[in-house]
C-alpha cells in the first residue's frame, strides 16, 4: 500500500469530479478453477486498488459524490477461515490504512442500495468485465444483465481516466521497480538458452527471477520461436541453431504495479547476417518511435513513424516499392506489421483496458477499423506523467501473406514473389517502457542491451 494520505485525495479527487449521487467501486472475488476451493490465482481490481488498495476478495467500495465520504462493505475473517488462511490482519485495521472510516458488514449493502435508489440518487458504476461483478451489480440495481452496460456510468469512465492516467511520483517509482524486475527476467532468459532447450525451460527461468524477488507475472509470458505469432503463449518447442527467440514477459510488484519488456536474440551466441539485417530495420522503427515522445505529441504520430521505417527498411530486400506515405495511408505496412506500436502501462500491463480503449487511447475520438492501425491501443496526444510501451517489430505471417497475395492486396506496395522467401523467418521485437516528462521521455528501470553487438555479448557471456 501507498501512503494513507494518497488513498484518501484519490477518492477526493474522484468525488469533485462527479457531481452528485454514489460512485460503486466492486472489488474481485476469488474465481474458481475447476472446483470452488481450488482457485484461479487471485488479483484485486486495479480500479479498487486505486482507490481503496487492499488486495482482498469480496469487498465493495462505495463513494459518496455528495458528501465525500468513503465506506467500504466487507466481512471480517472468520475463526474457521483462519485455519485454512492463517491469521491475516482484520479489515477494520486495512480500511485504517487507507483511510476508510465506515466499514460495513456485506450483508448491509442491500439495504444500502435500496435506501440509496428510493431516494432516486444516482448510482455510478464502470461497465464490468468480469461475470461476477456483472451478477452482483444486476442484484443490487434491479437491472438485466443485458442492460447493465447501458445503465453503467461514461461519465465515472472518463474521469477515472483522466485521473489514473497521469502517473504520480508513488506510482513512478512503483513501476520504476516492476520494470528493473522485468529486466532482470530477460536477462536471465538471454544468458539461460541453449540450442536444445524447451521453450518452456526458458519460461520457468523467466518466472524464476520474478517471483525469487516477492513479485509475479504482470501477464502469461511470451518464450517462442514463433515471434510471429504476436500473443503466442505455447511452450512445447524445442530451440535449435538458427532461431531466434522472442520473450514478452513482466514482473508485477507486491503493489500490483506492472512492468512489460520485449527482447528478440538468437538461440545461438550470435545473430546469421539475415538476422542482424532485419533486427536493425526494427530497431531502427524503435529508435525512431521514441525519439518522437514528449508532451503534445500524438502517439499515433510515433506509431506512424515506426510504420515508415520498417516500410522504407523491407525495401532493401525488395519487399516494399512504391510511395512511402501512400503506402502508409492504405495500411500495406500491415502485412509485416500488424499490431501497434505501444500502450499505456500501470496498475494494468496495459492500463485500464477495462474502461475501453477509446476513452483511455483515444479520449472518446473513434479508433480506426483498418488493419492494423485498428490495433493501436494508444493514439492520444501525450501528457505528463503518462507511462507508455514502445514496441514495433517485424513478423512474417504466413497464412497472413498467403492470403493477401491470394487477393493481390497491396500489389502497387508489396512484392509477393520476395515476400514469400521470408515466410519461415518468424518475428521479432523489442519493447522499452517510458514516462513522459515536461520536456521528453524517461526510460524506466535497467535498459536493456538492445544494439545487434549488445545482445550477442550477453549471449556470449
Amino acid at each position: 500500500m501507498f501512503r494513507k494520505e494518497t488513498y484518501i485525495e484519490r477518492r477526493k479527487q474522484l468525488a469533485a469530479s462527479i457531481p452528485s449521487g454514489i460512485i460503486l467501486l466492486p472489488g474481485n472475488e476469488e474465481a474458481p478453477m475447476n472446483y470452488a476451493d481450488n482457485t484461479y490465482h487471485f488479483r484485486q481490481d486495479s480500479t479498487f486498488l486505486y482507490y481503496f488498495g487492499i488486495n482482498q476478495a469480496s469487498l465493495l467500495g462505495a463513494i459518496d459524490a455528495d458528501t465525500g465520504e468513503s465506506i467500504l462493505f466487507g466481512d471480517e475473517i472468520t475463526v474457521e477461515m483462519i485455519v485454512w488462511t492463517g491469521t491475516l490482519p482484520k479489515l477494520s485495521f486495512l480500511c485504517e490504512e487507507v483511510g476508510v472510516m465506515n466499514v460495513r458488514s456485506y450483508s448491509e449493502l442491500t439495504t444500502y442500495m435500496k435506501e440509496a435508489l428510493s431516494k432516486k440518487r444516482g448510482i455510478h458504476f464502470l461497465n464490468p468485465y468480469r461475470s461476477d461483478v456483472l451478477v452482483k451489480l444486476t442484484d443490487l440495481l434491479g437491472v438485466k444483465h443485458h442492460e447493465i452496460e447501458s445503465v453503467s456510468s461514461l461519465e465515472l469512465t472518463r474521469a477515472i481516466v483522466s485521473q489514473r492516467e497521469i502517473k504520480s511520483e508513488e506510482e513512478i517509482k512503483e513501476i520504476d521497480q516492476a520494470v528493473e524486475l522485468s529486466a532482470e527476467m530477460h536477462l536471465a532468459a538471454m544468458r539461460y538458452l541453449r540450442p536444445g532447450m524447451r521453450e518452456s525451460e526458458v519460461a520457468a527461468k523467466v518466472a524464476e527471477v520474478a517471483l525469487a524477488a516477492n513479485g509475479n507475472m504482470a501477464f502469461p509470458i511470451i518464450a517462442t520461436i514463433n515471434g510471429q505469432t504476436l500473443h503466442n503463449h505455447y511452450h512445447g518447442n524445442i530451440t535449435r541453431s538458427g532461431d531466434l527467440f522472442l520473450l514478452d514477459a513482466g514482473a508485477e510488484t507486491e503493489n500490483h504495479y506492472s512492468g512489460d519488456l520485449s527482447s528478440t536474440f538468437p538461440v545461438d551466441p550470435e545473430f546469421t547476417t539475415l538476422q542482424k539485417e532485419i533486427y536493425q530495420i526494427s530497431l531502427d522503427a524503435h529508435m525512431a518511435a521514441v525519439s518522437m515522445l514528449k508532451p503534445g505529441t500524438a502517439f499515433k504520430e510515433a506509431h506512424l513513424m515506426a510504420c515508415r521505417t520498417i516500410f522504407d527498411g523491407l525495401r532493401s530486400f525488395g519487399l516494399t516499392r512504391g510511395n512511402t506515405e501512400d503506402a502508409i495511408q492504405a495500411g500495406a505496412h500491415a502485412l509485416f506489421f500488424p499490431c501497434g506500436t505501444g500502450h499505456m502501462m500501470g496498475l494494468d500491463v496495459h492500463d485500464m483496458e477495462n474502461l475501453g480503449e477509446q476513452w483511455v487511447g483515444y479520449d472518446g475520438v473513434p479508433k480506426s477499423t483498418q488493419f492494423g492501425l485498428k490495433s493501436l491501443r494508444l493514439g492520444k496526444e501525450l501528457k505528463p506523467g503518462f507511462v507508455v510501451t514502445v514496441e514495433p517489430g517485424i513478423y512474417f505471417i504466413p497464412e497472413l501473406i498467403e492470403l493477401w497475395k491470394s487477393e493481390n492486396r497491396h500489389s502497387a506496395f508489396l512484392n509477393y514473389p520476395e515476400i514469400e522467401k521470408f515466410k519461415d523467418f518468424s518475428g521479432l521485437r523489442n519493447e522499452e517502457d517510458f514516462v513522459i516528462t515536461e520536456n521528453g521521455s524517461r526510460l524506466l528501470g535497467k535498459a536493456l542491451p538492445l544494439t545487434i553487438e549488445g545482445v550477442e555479448a550477453v549471449r556470449r557471456s
